[in-house]
C-alpha cells in the first residue's frame, strides 16, 4: 500500500521591525517535524513551490488566513509526496537440504 508524507509551506507578509514597509518569510515544516526558515531560497511562493517540486513534492491543498489584522498575510501551502518504502526486515534462512525433524510421542 501506498503511504504519503507531508509537509508545510508558510507565507507570512508582515511588517519590517524597521517600521519601513513589510517583509516576506517562508518557513518549511517538514514530516520529520523539523522548521526551517527557507526565506533565502527565494522571494516568491513560486520560486519555493518549484523547488519542493524539483524534490518529488506535490502541491495538494492552499489556504489563507483571513483573520490576521492590517497588512499581515498568512498563506499555508500543503505539501505530500509517496513515502520511501522501509526496508523489509531480512527473514532468516534455514539451512537447505536438511529435514526437519518431529518428535512423536
Amino acid at each position: 500500500m501506498l503511504k504519503w508524507e507531508y509537509a508545510l509551506l508558510v507565507r507570512r507578509r508582515q511588517p519590517a521591525p524597521t517600521d519601513l514597509g513589510f517583509e516576506i518569510a517562508f518557513v518549511w515544516y517538514g514530516p520529520d517535524g523539523s522548521m526551517v526558515d527557507v526565506t533565502p531560497y527565494g522571494d516568491t511562493a513560486l520560486a519555493h513551490l518549484n523547488r519542493a517540486g524539483d524534490q518529488g513534492w506535490e502541491l495538494v491543498a492552499m489556504s489563507e488566513d483571513p483573520s490576521l489584522p492590517g497588512t499581515n498575510e498568512l498563506h499555508r501551502y500543503h505539501l505530500k509526496r509517496p513515502k520511501a518504502a522501509a526496508p523489509s526486515p531480512r527473514q532468516r534462512m534455514r539451512a537447505a537440504g536438511r529435514p526437519r525433524r518431529t518428535i512423536s510421542g
